[in-house]
């Protein structure tokens, strides 16, 4: 088990514009998908059609991404904001 074991910290996570990169991934998986809607016949008689329902999955499931961080930012900035004020309290 010692093999396993962790030899040093877990590095901090990168923090960027999380809510933009996930409305652009979101916004690429539903034209990918758009894309491949007038061609369903083709992918159809290939027995390839997941990759169109592949492609409408993610775009939902990035639907729900958006939701949660952007409620994530919110969160984040309330927490900040609150530590401002309790430090500005104390000084």
């Amino acid at each position: 088990m010692a093999k396993w074991t962790p030899k040093h910290e877990a590095p901090e996570p990168l923090e960027g514009p999380v809510v933009a990169t996930i409305t652009g991934g979101t916004i690429l998986w539903f034209v990918l998908f758009l894309v491949q809607v007038p061609f369903y016949g083709w992918f159809d008689d290939r027995d390839l059609t997941w990759w169109v329902w592949t492609c409408l999955a993610g775009a939902g499931l990035g639907l729900i991404g958006i939701w949660y961080v952007r409620k994530r930012d919110a969160a984040i900035k309330r927490h900040a904001a609150a530590q401002r004020t309790a430090d500005g309290d104390h000084a």
